[in-house]
């Protein structure tokens, strides 16, 4: 590759556009199914660490061990158990992103106003319908900031993936640092893993801002038709 580095990274996008979307393709996927499981398994611990919250220290702490150790090393521990490949990779992601999702459903159920609560213990609802009326839709927000988090955390540690055998964009990334001049390839493979997180950051934030009620009430208000001064 000859030029500057723009020309070459240009050059080097167009020869392997197939190659690199489909490294783009595996990358996203990992980081998805990784917090996929992590939701499945996180939301449901923080809506009963909310309810019992001598429980919630437990659960938070020992999210917050996981989080301790290096990507690195959860990966070669998790190989000698798993082997190579992609299910090691997203079992990892599942590890990581427990922490933000368990804290901010946690945080989300805790954050609702009581008295909205106990407006609907006292139309006759039950403590799951309180939760399912009440509860998960005002906490909805903070529960998808919980994912956004853990999602942006996810296309970081795939990246690392590649160490063991992942086909990820790292792969690129890892090319580089092994040439002579790999600034390009470094730079090749950069640029997609920080698209992939600015595009989830910022579509994720915006679906948080359609969902949070304050936002819908501010809305409300502004539509609501000004009274005639007389």
């Amino acid at each position: 590759m000859e030029g500057n580095l723009i020309q070459q990274l240009i050059e080097y996008y167009a020869v392997n556009f197939g190659y690199l979307w489909d490294l783009f393709i595996k990358h996203l996927l990992m980081s998805v199914y990784g917090v996929l499981f992590a939701a499945i398994v996180g939301i449901p611990l923080g809506i009963i660490i909310a309810r019992y919250s001598k429980l919630s220290w437990i659960i938070i702490t020992i999210a917050n061990i996981i989080q301790t150790v290096p990507v690195i090393a959860m990966l070669a521990i998790l190989m000698l158990i798993m082997g190579l490949g992609p299910n090691t990779v997203v079992v990892t992601v599942f590890f990581y992103a427990l922490l933000p999702i368990i804290k901010n459903t946690f945080d989300g159920i805790n954050g609702v106003d009581e008295n909205i609560k106990d407006a609907g213990k006292g139309m006759g609802m039950t403590r799951n319908q309180v939760l399912r009326m009440i509860e998960l839709p005002l906490s909805l927000s903070v529960i998808l900031g919980g994912l956004r988090i853990a999602l942006v955390v996810a296309i970081g540690v795939v990246a690392v993936g590649s160490f063991i055998g992942a086909p990820t964009l790292g792969d690129i990334v890892i090319r580089g640092t092994n040439a002579t001049d790999g600034t390009t390839f470094i730079l090749a493979g950069a640029i997609p893993i920080a698209l992939i997180a600015i595009l989830i950051d910022v579509g994720l934030r915006l679906l948080e801002k359609r969902l949070d009620p304050s936002q819908k009430s501010i809305k409300e208000q502004k539509h609501q038709p000004q009274g005639i001064d007389r």
